[in-house]
């Protein structure tokens, strides 16, 4: 057991009580049929191939064995910038989330990310334009990059941003569509943020001009179900220090690290297959 692990545990704070529930959805489970792969079944259940390949070490995402069984990632810890009527973007796990500011259930959508980690800014920026049918221009650095590129894409099926654009108040960052779906999930993009195409209409029709967009790398999210401690762990080798220090902090913080199993999370913490795990003694 790490040395910090066991020291926190010794300090932890007294158990919190009440009815706090951080998760949203719940697990599911698909039969793999024949010919079938992980990037053909993630838009199934609206989540990206980077989510399912990870809860799926076991199987190959592209020739999955047929007649298997994959764990379909559809629960999540909350980030922890979420509150009603902000958007948050959460790079380390590739998506989105957003709590109504009238209340009801948070929403939360897959997502594209740019390849290089600091191509998107992070911090709360706000949407500042909204768009139908918009206009692709490539960017200098793209058509440097492919002289090959034409100087714009009107609307259409070959339009990168698909059927619709949120502009960020960083005016370069856009929240938008794709005309290539498989890329959500991944690392693909030069700094903007892709949402399968079935998807950023509803999310369009949700946010106004003015919404604040929190953009975080949160690679280690802990939270609690009916007094249950959870920790959902992503890779993002963006991000230093130690997951499982991180992870006990922030338990302790909500005061139920005396509640933890230190193996339990540990355990956890070193598998990082991006969904919730129940950390919690059994004696609890």
């Amino acid at each position: 057991m790490p040395a910090v692990l066991l020291a926190l545990l010794v300090a932890a704070s007294p158990r919190a009580t009440g009815t706090r529930d951080d998760l949203i959805g719940s697990l599911s489970v698909h039969v793999i049929a024949p010919g079938e792969s992980l990037v053909e079944i993630a838009p199934l259940y609206d989540v990206g191939f980077n989510e399912i390949a990870a809860a799926n070490p076991h199987l190959d995402p592209w020739v999955p064995t047929a007649g298997a069984s994959a764990l379909v990632p559809t629960a999540w810890i909350l980030p922890r910038a979420s509150a009603p009527g902000i958007l948050v973007v959460n790079l380390s796990e590739m998506r989105l989330y957003l709590v109504p500011a009238a209340g009801g259930a948070p929403i939360t959508f897959p997502i594209g990310v740019a390849a290089e980690p600091r191509a998107t800014p992070l911090g709360v920026l706000r949407i500042v334009e909204k768009s139908v049918a918009p206009t692709w221009y490539p960017t200098r650095a793209m058509l440097n990059e492919d002289p090959t590129l034409p100087p714009l894409v009107l609307p259409g099926p070959d339009n990168p941003l698909g059927s619709h654009a949120l502009r960020l108040s960083s005016r370069k960052i856009l929240i938008h569509g794709t005309n290539r779906p498989f890329g959500v999930g991944r690392k693909v993009s030069h700094g903007c943020i892709r949402l399968y195409p079935e998807d950023i209409p509803r999310l369009f029709g949700l946010v106004k001009i003015g919404t604040p967009v929190a953009i975080v790398r949160e690679p280690v999210k802990v939270g609690l179900r009916q007094g249950r401690a959870y920790v959902e762990v992503h890779e993002d080798e963006s991000v230093a220090g130690d997951a499982v220090e991180d992870a006990a902090l922030r338990l302790a913080e909500l005061g139920v690290l005396r509640d933890v199993d230190p193996f339990k999370l540990v355990a956890a913490v070193r598998a990082r297959h991006g969904i919730p795990v129940n950390v919690t003694t059994d004696r609890n």
